[in-house]
């Protein structure tokens, strides 16, 4: 029997009573979805998956797809390594941002598994961007009704936090380039929201950057006020399971000098409408 532990008030939910090593039964998977789709973000403890079950459960949730720009694993081409070494001192992603929002079709979801995490700091925000856009005036909201945004990977923040990662692995970066609403509407729950993000998003379709900048900035600003957000610390073995399509988040860059090991897994989307 699994429980959902409301972790905040504007998302997420940690549920526990569940082993993830084991295909799970249909009635199961139906369930945690409800919680996934009330909660934005669910999280999980003390599963430690090998690379195999790990690709089993994310299955049961939607078709994993491969990261564009970061090979994936051996034998298991979905799941890349998401890490930042003592060394380091940028971690890969390290902007407020919805995953690959510079895709045609960006991925429905996104998942994160603990490897190995700092002995403290290392924690992920996640912004819930139903609230966002439900927070906005009802001329703004007019306004950005009819508007798409153009989001691409050359982004100048967010392409610096892929360059360890992409070295790495030996890849090239390549430049992608997506028109998608200001607004969208959630396929599965017939919610509105925001959907820019400081990470992707460089202008308004039909608009110049710098005549898109001040609105931008504005919307940035307010889809990260902390109301709208949660925070999670991980341990080894903790999962994270997040909506791109109404949720943002920012790995907190605050453990230089130790090493954090994740293991994501992207599960494909559709054209945003």
């Amino acid at each position: 029997m699994i429980r959902a532990r409301r972790i905040a008030g504007a998302l997420g939910a940690e549920i526990t009573g569940v082993d993830l090593s084991v295909p799970l039964p249909g009635n199961l998977v139906k369930e945690i979805r409800k919680i996934f789709l009330d909660n934005l973000v669910i999280f999980f403890r003390d599963q430690a998956l090998t690379e195999k079950q790990y690709m089993s459960f994310a299955g049961q949730f939607g078709e994993p797809v491969e990261y564009p720009m970061v090979k994936g694993l051996p034998g298991f081409p979905k799941i890349i390594e998401v890490k930042k070494l003592e060394h380091e001192r940028i971690p890969f992603g390290g902007i407020w941002h919805t995953d690959t929002a510079y895709l045609e079709r960006p991925p429905m979801a996104s998942m994160l598994l603990a490897r190995e995490v700092p002995p403290f700091g290392g924690d992920t925000l996640f912004a819930n961007m139903y609230l966002a856009y439900e927070g906005l005036s009802g001329g703004l909201k007019n306004l950005l009704s009819g508007l798409k945004a153009v989001n691409s990977s050359a982004k100048a923040d967010v392409s610096k936090t892929r360059e360890d990662a992409l070295k790495a692995s030996g890849a090239k970066a390549k430049d992608f380039l997506a028109e998608h609403p200001v607004v969208r509407t959630h396929p599965e729950t017939g919610r509105k929201a925001l959907y820019v993000n400081s990470g992707h998003t460089v202008r308004f379709a039909g608009w110049t950057e710098e005549e898109s900048a001040p609105l931008l900035q504005f919307l940035f600003n307010h889809q990260t006020r902390p109301e709208f957000t949660c925070r999670f610390s991980w341990l080894p073995g903790s999962i994270a399971l997040w909506d791109n399509r109404c949720a943002q988040h920012n790995p907190v860059n605050d453990y230089h000098g130790y090493r954090r090991v994740m293991h994501r897994i992207t599960l494909a989307g559709d054209v945003p409408e």
